[in-house]
């Protein structure tokens, strides 16, 4: 009599389940629907500011929350405008990579600018590049907060040639570091991105529409909140250094450029001004410059040309002036070159277990000194260190 009961309870408390599992469906549709009407109005509130903030031309396409002025000649934007929020704090949303042609400059920038792919029997794809990155101008992180927003980054017309090692390097480390400064000051931050592309450009010769390829990119910052900009122009190549070398006035990028930015917004004192420590806040100084890699030995390479190794097999001579020092909570000794942590771009460790392959380690083993260590570059919390477990690994530099 027992176990009936229990069945007949059982049998009234499922459809109490499926029914509750059913209103929390409706709901989180609910608050899916609500929160993408949010994600709307927000984008709308940034495209009014865009286009009341003086943009450099006034023939462009808006998309939600990016604005992008298409040049035909070249087959890729003239400039791209966009607003970083401060919402990108809370932002969810990943990169998609769904990479598409954009509906409003339909056939004009497309994959095979890019790349070929050609299709095989068991349906997967061969894919032949030409040596370019799809840069983006405005960077798909920058829309963590839209769906919508962070989608349209990936349509080719926000798409340029950019080398490799620089799109995924300086490129993107100047992204960071501005999105570092909306959210240290919680402001937003209007930025136009726009190649730079000489009349003699090279073209990329397999592309369907031969791509002149940007000698330079130009990104032009400003924070109306406190009245101030910046602007940086790069080599589109490796680069070495700090990309606080290629920081520079509003004012000078509009003579280089030839363009008009935010016209509406900053007046031109504001825009002839520009201190660099606003934008790079002391504590990522807080060591020193990367020794400059031309003047190296052959064989040799700097602390920012360190990250490239990482994962490689081979060994190689990493050099930089070690400006901080320090044993593990487990006894390793760990040296910081050229930046103390936590802003660090290259660390060194010895394990406590090889502590006696060494001249002698102890708390100041190495600091400020010129060295340079041999080994292979690994990858920890996506930072390039090496673990060297011999004195032979360890040469002074003169």
């Amino acid at each position: 009599m027992g176990l009936l009961s229990l069945q007949l309870k059982s049998q009234e408390i499922i459809p109490e389940v499926e029914r509750l599992e059913t209103q929390i469906a409706h709901h989180e549709t609910m608050i899916d629907s609500l929160q993408m009407r949010i994600e709307h109005l927000k984008s709308e509130v940034l495209l009014n500011d865009l286009h009341r903030s003086g943009l450099p031309s006034e023939e462009y396409i808006s998309h939600s929350a990016m604005v992008v002025s298409f040049d035909a000649s070249s087959r890729q934007a003239a400039w791209v405008a966009h607003i970083i929020s401060p919402d990108i704090a809370k932002g969810g949303f990943g990169r998609t990579n769904d990479f598409r042609d954009d509906p409003l400059v339909e056939g004009d920038a497309v994959e095979a600018d890019y790349f070929l792919k050609e299709l095989q029997p068991d349906s997967s794809y061969v894919y032949d590049g030409f040596g370019y990155d799809r840069g983006h101008l405005a960077p798909s992180a920058d829309f963590s907060w839209n769906r919508t927003a962070l989608s349209e980054s990936y349509f080719y017309s926000n798409m340029s040639p950019q080398h490799p090692d620089f799109n995924r390097e300086s490129w993107a480390e100047l992204e960071a570091t501005l999105r570092a400064y909306v959210l240290r000051n919680e402001v937003p931050l209007y930025v136009v991105t726009l190649p730079i592309i000489d009349a003699d450009a090279e073209r990329i010769e397999r592309g369907v529409h031969q791509l002149p390829i940007p000698q330079r990119y130009a990104k032009v910052v400003w924070d109306d909140v406190h009245g101030r900009g910046v602007a940086f122009i790069m080599d589109n190549r490796p680069l070495d250094g700090h990309n606080s070398d290629h920081a520079m006035s509003i004012d000078r990028a509009e003579e280089i450029t030839g363009y008009d930015f935010f016209s509406a917004l900053a007046s031109d004192e504001q825009e002839s001004q520009m201190n660099i420590s606003d934008w790079f806040p002391e504590s990522t100084w807080d060591g020193v410059e990367p020794l400059y890699a031309p003047s190296l030995p052959p064989g040799h390479i700097n602390t920012t040309q360190a990250k490239r190794w990482m994962g490689s097999q081979d060994k190689v001579r990493v050099c930089g002036t070690v400006v901080s020092t320090r044993f593990s909570s487990s006894g390793n000794y760990w040296l910081n070159v050229d930046k103390k942590f936590p802003n660090t771009v290259f660390n060194v460790y010895v394990r406590k277990k090889d502590f006696n392959n060494f001249d002698g380690i102890h708390k100041e083993y190495l600091l400020n000194e010129k060295v340079c260590f041999n080994g292979k570059v690994t990858s920890m919390y996506g930072l390039p260190n090496m673990n060297i477990v011999r004195q032979e690994q360890v040469s002074l530099m003169d």
